[in-house]
């Protein structure tokens, strides 16, 4: 004879159970994150990393000539605990979103104070808080099969590296030194 206590588990229980147990499945474009550091200065970046897949990246899965959320998934975004200055500019403490609009000679760097955004769909120029041209690096062999961002850091100076397919740009990044 079945209780009801036993009704409750296989009628409401078991199948939560079951659900339960299902494996997370990774993301396509996993997360990754980049950090640097000077001093009491601390650079992060989170972003998602597209995979190339035998597709042809630049002009075509990324159009030129449009706002890029530059990964995949969330938009990408920059947090520093200081102030910094970015190919140039002055760039407050706190978190942004970059934004980059890839061109075959040359991308356009946007830091935007939006956070949290999906892509770049509710992109909104008028949250700019900065925006620059770099050069494009073109590399001889496809070099990254993923979306890659990297920091090469030479004491207060960080050349941060978007790179992927054949694809390189650089922007620089100095940390300010600490007042006294």
């Amino acid at each position: 004879m079945i209780k009801n206590s036993q009704v409750f588990f296989i009628l409401f229980l078991l199948p939560i159970i079951t659900l339960a147990q299902d494996a997370v499945k990774p993301r396509p474009s996993p997360l990754s994150i980049v950090t640097a550091r000077y001093k009491d200065t601390y650079l992060k970046i989170t972003y998602s990393q597209p995979h190339k897949k035998g597709r042809e990246v630049f002009g075509n899965l990324v159009p030129y000539g449009k706002v890029w959320r530059t990964g995949a998934n969330e938009a990408t975004e920059l947090t520093i605990t200081r102030d910094v200055i970015i190919n140039g500019f002055p760039l407050s403490a706190g978190t942004y979103s970059i934004f980059t609009i890839p061109e075959k000679e040359k991308w356009t760097i946007i830091i935007n104070q939006d956070k949290g955004l999906w892509g770049a769909y509710n992109y909104n120029s008028k949250q700019d808080v900065t925006r620059f041209e770099v050069p494009v690096q073109p590399l001889t062999d496809v070099v990254y099969e993923a979306f890659t961002i990297q920091a090469d850091q030479k004491n207060k100076v960080a050349d941060l590296l978007f790179m992927w397919d054949k694809v390189k740009v650089v922007v620089p990044v100095q940390f300010n030194e600490p007042k006294p």
